[in-house]
């Protein structure tokens, strides 16, 4: 017996793990999951990616494969990033018909037609200065070219099968000008999801390795992206970046990185009530690799309990390394 009279007792709810299920407030599903393919011109054999163990480069033909066995697990959202071998100063690859962007495309949607095919729109992946666009005189991204060129990328994009366009590059305008481009095409029917408050963070280290995207190669252009992603202290910015998407005809909204900007996330959510979704991003997820692999921490309970923080910050989805991990274990649940 007690010799203190405690009214409330949080406890108590948690004493069983029927209790505990039956008043959880946030919930985990694979429908919540977007899993991300980066895909290789002209490569034999899937490459593993160094700096994020358990991803790989697929081959064009691996591709199907993988995203066979994404659906097989119940995921039903892909996200594709090329790596492409047919770089120039524009990006024109990706507005060709026949180029890596629209053949990927085409290869999951055909494999998986009832997948939804995530295109992610941006041009740095298919430039050979590695910036989101075409270099200005100043050695900047030229904002308004670039943002000419995306709406044409969108549409080549929704020709080859894309389910959702997400474009990436934070140029201003990049939304209304996919949106004007897809409905003067007649794709009014697919949607957008924007990355609406991208921050320049060090975070995407181990993407620029898997997607080869990285910076440095020209003395002329600019060394980094701080002038058009977000400067990472500011937090009124990305309300102000995802309200002018949503005015643009953005139908869903993006943080990036999702684990060090849950607060974002958070705010996004509470104020604009869209649906919202959060990436897991690459340094996030190495470092999660990198500390299971030292025995620091347990990667599926971790992993796991790093999905809930984003739910539970507001995030609809989760685009994530992990969707494959996630997904077997919520399986087996």
């Amino acid at each position: 017996m007690s010799r203190y009279n405690l009214i409330h007792r949080p406890r108590r709810l948690r004493k069983t793990e029927a209790l505990r299920n039956l008043v959880r407030q946030t919930q985990l599903s694979v429908h919540d999951l977007i899993f991300p393919i980066f895909v290789e011109e002209n490569l034999e054999e899937r490459k593993p990616i160094s700096s994020m163990p358990g991803v790989f480069r697929e081959t064009e033909n691996s591709l199907g494969e993988k995203v066979k066995e994404a659906e097989n697990l119940g995921i039903q959202t892909i996200i594709l990033f090329g790596v492409s071998h047919k770089k120039d100063a524009d990006g024109s690859d990706s507005l060709s018909p026949d180029g890596l962007l629209s053949r990927m495309i085409k290869k999951a949607k055909n494999v998986a037609p009832n997948m939804n095919i995530v295109a992610d729109v941006c041009f740095c992946e298919y430039t050979d200065h590695g910036h989101c666009g075409p270099i200005a005189e100043d050695g900047d991204v030229d904002n308004d070219a670039t943002i000419e060129n995306i709406g044409k990328q969108a549409v080549n994009c929704a020709k080859a099968g894309a389910d959702i366009i997400a474009p990436s590059g934070m140029m201003d305008g990049q939304v209304l000008s996919i949106r004007e481009s897809l409905d003067e095409a007649g794709f009014q029917h697919i949607p957008i999801m924007a990355y609406s408050a991208k921050f320049a963070s060090t975070y995407y280290g181990p993407f620029r390795d898997a997607a080869g995207c990285a910076l440095g190669k020209y003395e002329h252009v600019a060394k980094d992206r701080k002038s058009y992603q977000m400067d990472p202290a500011n937090g009124d910015e990305a309300i102000r970046e995802t309200l002018l998407d949503i005015d643009e005809g953005a139908d869903m909204v993006m943080v990036k990185p999702g684990l060090a900007y849950l607060d974002i996330l958070y705010r996004v959510k509470e104020a604009f009530k869209m649906p919202t979704f959060a990436y897991h991003v690459s340094g996030e997820y190495a470092m999660l690799k990198a500390a299971a692999e030292k025995g620091w921490l347990d990667y599926d309970t971790t992993m796991m309990e790093t999905l809930l923080s984003f739910k539970r910050a507001g995030a609809d989805g989760i685009i994530t390394y992990t969707a494959l991990d996630a997904a077997r274990i919520l399986a087996n649940k």
